[in-house]
């Protein structure tokens, strides 16, 4: 029979072998998500989303693209010949191109005229301004970078990115902070402690979320990276290769890190209603480089520093790397940086969360548990 010590640690006459014991615990953490619904409904709803961008992202212009129909006499049809967008009618008089615009058969009509431009376009009630535009004398244009990214395309490269992490790591990771609240809550936590190592308890949950996480990560890169080649998507095909390899590097092991806190955020509480206030800092962490990667998806220095800060490197160096801005050391220094913080993490986490698991009452403050002895198997 297991008994509690006066210090919170529990005895026990046997106890599985630790990495046993991590793997029972990960193997238990994934089947519960993949028996859960909601956890399957919605895994489904962001595949489909991310299918469904890169869909838009290639058929969206054509779907908002419309044709302005032009009649035309034989003196003008030259005017409009080469237009984009324009579907042209010739007439063989101007009141027969005004009468199909008077009708509504036509957008406009493009006339002889005496004006210095030599043509005149007719409308109903207005004129349509792209025609008039396209018709206008437009002077000559010199691109510095024609080879620059398009600003739009930027926007929606670093709110994928940015969104992606951003919900990966709060529904996982908010997933573990209340599998931890809830056994501490039941007082399951004391039966599991019997046989299982509380570092095994934390290192089970921390694997087993971050493979489920991972194995999403990789299928929406499969989706978009798959899509965009169904859909000839030049964007997709020739610039996000290896800005996605990166993402899901840096990702996995940038969740095992935000997976430890939420763990030892929850465990220093004993009630869901209190979890917020642990939980709060490291929401932070994880919405910052959120709107950090959307405010400076072009900025060279911003990226830069960005990519060498733990928490924002999975979304700054997928940035820098589509931007054709960083050196292939870089990435790498950035990984190393990562990794490094991640072991140091998760042993802080680690001995946060062994000093905490077993008490109860207020929310335990993060001195005390840095004070609290640890507990002796």
């Amino acid at each position: 029979m297991s008994t509690a010590s006066p210090t919170g640690h529990v005895h026990a006459a046997s106890r599985v072998p630790f990495w046993r014991a991590v793997g029972i615990v990960a193997q238990r953490e994934i089947m519960v998500n993949l028996r859960s619904k909601a956890y399957l409904i919605s895994a489904a709803i962001v595949l489909l989303g991310a299918l469904a961008a890169v869909i838009f992202s290639s058929v969206g212009p054509q779907l908002f693209q419309s044709t302005t129909t032009v009649a035309v006499v034989a003196e003008t049809e030259d005017a409009v010949a080469d237009l984009p967008d324009t579907e042209v009618t010739v007439v063989d008089d101007a009141d027969a191109a005004r009468d199909l615009v008077a009708a509504e058969e036509v957008d406009a009509a493009v006339l002889p005229s005496d004006d210095p431009s030599g043509i005149v376009v007719v409308g109903e009630r207005e004129a349509p301004e792209g025609l008039i535009a396209a018709l206008s004398l437009s002077p000559d244009v010199e691109l510095l970078d024609p080879s620059a990214p398009n600003p739009g395309i930027l926007y929606l490269i670093s709110l994928g990115f940015g969104l992606v992490f951003m919900m990966a790591s709060m529904s996982f990771g908010y997933g573990i902070a209340g599998s931890v609240v809830e056994e501490k809550q039941t007082r399951i936590v004391e039966i599991l402690l019997a046989s299982v190592p509380a570092r095994a308890l934390l290192a089970g949950k921390i694997i087993g979320n971050s493979l489920l996480a991972f194995v999403q990560i990789a299928l929406i890169a499969a989706v978009v990276l798959i899509g965009g080649a169904a859909t000839d998507n030049a964007v997709i095909v020739d610039g996000l290769g290896t800005p996605i390899a990166w993402f899901v590097l840096l990702f996995t092991v940038g969740f095992v890190l935000m997976a430890s806190l939420f763990a030892a955020a929850a465990a220093m509480v004993s009630r869901s209603e209190d979890l917020g206030s642990t939980t709060g800092p490291i929401m932070m962490l994880v919405m910052i480089p959120y709107f950090a990667i959307i405010l400076f998806n072009s900025n060279p220095l911003a990226l830069q520093i960005m990519s060498y800060v733990p928490f924002s490197a999975p979304v700054a160096v997928p940035m820098r790397a589509y931007l054709g801005a960083m050196e292939w050391w870089e990435g790498l220094l950035s990984f190393g940086i990562v990794l490094a913080t991640t072991a140091l993490v998760v042993t802080f986490a680690g001995r946060v969360y062994e000093r905490s698991l077993l008490r109860t009452g207020k929310p335990v403050k993060l001195r005390e548990a840095l004070r609290w002895p640890t507990p002796r198997s």
